[in-house]
């Protein structure tokens, strides 16, 4: 696990930005989580991401590409096959190039979450 905290820390850098404009629920040492920082119509505040590292991997959650995925428009083959689901990416190592493209598809995100509410 300890060799998936330079990629953990690499994805958190990729969210962190957001989670000062919403709220972050955990930051821990295997954990980063931010969602809204107002309730939804629920009454719960709506989750906008998190970095995890999971057993052999980090996983990369970003719920805008869920609720809009004309987001993944033009989103590269690299990118596209870390992909679990449909809001998740997975890696094992640092991909500068990906993780560029992760950070504008998380600033195209984040616009697109803040426009809804």
């Amino acid at each position: 696990m300890s060799d998936l905290k330079p990629v953990f820390g690499a994805l958190r850098s990729v969210m962190a930005p957001y989670g000062s404009r919403l709220a972050v629920k955990r930051d821990t040492g295997d954990e980063y989580y931010v969602e809204s920082a107002n309730a939804a119509s629920n009454g719960k505040p709506e989750f906008f991401g998190a970095v995890q590292i999971k057993k052999g991997y980090v996983s990369y959650h970003l719920m805008p590409v869920y609720t809009h995925p004309e987001l993944l428009d033009g989103l590269s083959s690299g990118l596209k096959a870390r992909m679990q689901g449909k809001s998740c990416f997975n890696f094992k190592g640092i991909d500068p190039a990906l993780f560029d493209e992760l950070s504008t598809l998380t600033k195209r995100g984040y616009a697109v979450f803040e426009a809804q509410r």
